[in-house]
């Protein structure tokens, strides 16, 4: 073997020039491929930590109320008696608090728009509190005034509302401006209640344009509902990965305790308020989901995106294939004269198969681990550079205001893995043909 790595490295140093051109183009697509996994990691991981800090638990229990069957709530009854069964049957749970859901107008003096209020107890939300920040003036005022902070520890106090950035914009108000939300309660009345804005924070992505944060009693008076219902009891876990297991003990558990739990569906609860009142029934039922069910319309974005990232390193990479198979059979031809040579002198099929395939494997390995870790060094520079996004459409697509790219060592080595292996199958059909030479034919080629 190490006879061959020498004729190899040898060869691979004599077409220096071929050699060089090949590599940069495999590092290349190398780097480029880990750069596009590292930006569709960082759109999951924004996808992650937006739904599980705006809008879901890792484990929702969530639930519907229908007073007759062409009506329906997003309610759920006996809150206190669900969470103390959440402490005693989901031992892993690190955090457990409940939001109350709603879909309302807000109305402002020169806009509105319909949008998802959220009802809060604060003393409950210290993650989220945590996560919210405030936003730049500029990012919701035409007229680019004085500066205006807000305060985000008021958020969640009688008679206070916190909106988002595109919210504002749109409903064009500030700090310290009134709003009016409509809503109709369970019974058909519409009620409303005037709030406060004593916060604007930055956008969170998509998932940021549908919610606005009130407290909790503030829903119940809109609503007309109980003091001991809410939207949703929301479950977090020390471990992401146990999402699964928690949902299917829950689904067992719920209803061995007298609950009516509704078929798991992989869809956020929204959409469920669309199907549920052409269901023949009446009454309340419980519905169980996880972060990534009330989070599945943005995984369209992912799926698109690793599409076209594919697609592009797929051709790259099919450009790639031919060059290199090129290069083997023009050094296969180049040296006729050396492998009829060995040949002669008794070096087996086998043995002009590994030289060249030696060969291959040196290149695709040098080069695709240079790209590799290239592309993951830049992966990291551009996320510690905390570049901003501009557009808003861009905005909505990578689910942030900043480029966030998420590198993993398992997206380098995956990458040399790869390109290591392509470079190989591709010199197999030229090395093959050189294997397969007679001696002869280097005495011809010779003289």
């Amino acid at each position: 073997m190490g006879i061959y790595f020498v004729v190899a490295l040898r060869n691979l140093l004599q077409a220096r020039r071929r050699t060089f051109f090949l590599g940069a183009a495999l590092s290349m697509v190398a780097a480029l491929l880990v750069l596009l996994l590292s930006l569709a990691q960082g759109l999951t991981d924004n996808m992650v930590h937006y739904a599980t800090t705006l809008a879901s638990g890792h484990v929702n229990i969530g639930g519907y109320y229908k007073l007759s069957p062409g009506d329906v709530a997003p309610l759920v009854q006996d809150v206190p008696k669900i969470r103390a069964l959440v402490k005693e049957e989901v031992p892993e749970s690190v955090m457990v608090l409940d939001r109350i859901r709603g879909w309302s107008k807000l109305v402002s003096e020169t806009g509105a728009m319909w949008t998802s209020p959220v009802g809060i107890d604060p003393a409950e939300e210290g993650q989220l509190i945590a996560a919210l920040q405030p936003a730049r003036e500029s990012a919701y005022r035409k007229d680019g005034g004085a500066a205006t902070p807000g305060d985000l520890g008021k958020m969640g106090q009688e008679g206070t509302i916190v909106l988002f950035a595109s919210q504002a914009k749109k409903l064009e108000v500030g700090i310290g401006d009134q709003i009016t939300v409509v809503a109709e309660t369970t019974r058909g009345a519409t009620n409303s209640g005037d709030f406060t804005v004593v916060a604007i924070a930055e956008d969170m992505g998509m998932m940021s344009q549908w919610n606005a944060f009130v407290p909790k009693s503030a829903l119940h008076d809109l609503y007309r509902t109980a003091s001991d219902t809410t939207g949703a009891v929301m479950i977090f876990l020390e471990d992401i990965a146990q999402t699964d297991t928690v949902l299917a003990r829950l689904q067992k558990v719920l209803p061995a305790r007298g609950y009516t739990v509704l078929e798991h569906k992989a869809e956020p609860f929204w959409q469920k308020l669309e199907q549920l009142p052409h269901e023949d029934w009446t009454g309340a039922r419980l519905d169980l989901t996880t972060w990534e069910d009330e989070a599945s319309f943005l995984k369209w974005i992912i799926t698109a995106f690793n599409g076209i990232s594919f697609f592009l390193v797929g051709v790259l990479l099919l450009i790639i294939v031919i060059g290199i198979m090129n290069t083997m059979f023009m050094s296969v031809r180049e040296r006729t004269g050396e492998v009829g040579t060995l040949r002669a002198i008794g070096m087996g099929r086998a043995s002009v198969l590994g030289m060249f395939l030696t060969e291959a494997l040196i290149l695709g390995l040098a080069a695709s681990t240079a790209g590799a870790l290239v592309g993951g060094g830049l992966a990291l520079a551009l996320d510690a550079a905390a570049i901003s996004v501009p557009s808003e459409a861009a905005r909505m697509v990578l689910l942030s205001d900043i480029i966030h790219l998420s590198a993993q060592v398992a997206h380098v080595v995956g990458a040399v893995f790869v390109f290591t292996l392509v470079t190989a199958l591709s010199a197999l059909y030229p090395a093959y043909r050189a294997a397969k030479m007679r001696p002869v034919t280097a005495i011809q080629h010779v003289s």
